[in-house]
């Protein structure tokens, strides 16, 4: 059960690809799978669905679209972000590797701060050295500063800062 909507899943087939579910449904855990049900809290259920498709498929499944032609990037940024938490939270390596892969395509200004924390947060090394990589630049680092999304960063991920200034430093 995610939100309000129920997924069909054998329970072979998630404990083989996630040592996560291995553990909810067969482990020391399994308490908390009454009736064979795992509630899944804080995750939305298109990326739910998501992280059960690649389960089954074992490919990055395509984002489902709703919305007018502006807002597709930004929303699969976001989709992206919120899928990789989930790969990490069940430890689907793969997956997590693949959303890294594409949200890299996708630091900008507007997302740079938010990506520099998930990759921090989740220890996406790729992503965090490219999001460092980005702010380097000095017409990227201007534009951040002017709209004081270096702020947020500071604020969310100080450690971030030292790496930042060695990054600068190194500038020639």
């Amino acid at each position: 059960m995610v939100c309000d909507d129920s997924f069909v899943a054998h329970h072979c087939v998630l404990a083989a690809r996630s040592a996560v579910f291995s553990a909810e449904l067969f482990g020391p855990m399994k308490e908390g799978a009454i009736g064979s049900v795992i509630h899944v809290e804080d995750m939305e259920a298109k990326v739910f669905k998501a992280l059960l498709s690649f389960i089954y498929i074992d490919s990055l499944p395509e984002m489902e679209i709703d919305m007018v032609e502006e807002e597709i990037e930004v929303e699969e940024a976001l989709w992206l972000q919120h899928l990789l938490v989930a790969a990490d939270r069940y430890d689907l390596q793969r997956l997590k590797a693949l959303c890294e892969e594409k949200l890299c395509k996708h630091i900008d200004v507007g997302s740079v701060n938010t990506i520099l924390a998930l990759a921090e947060g989740h220890n996406c090394c790729v992503l965090k050295e490219l999001s460092l990589e980005f702010l380097k630049t000095p017409s990227n680092l201007k534009d951040i500063m002017a709209t004081d999304r270096l702020d947020d960063i500071i604020r969310t991920c100080p450690s971030l800062v030292k790496e930042l200034i060695a990054k600068l430093a190194s500038l020639k």
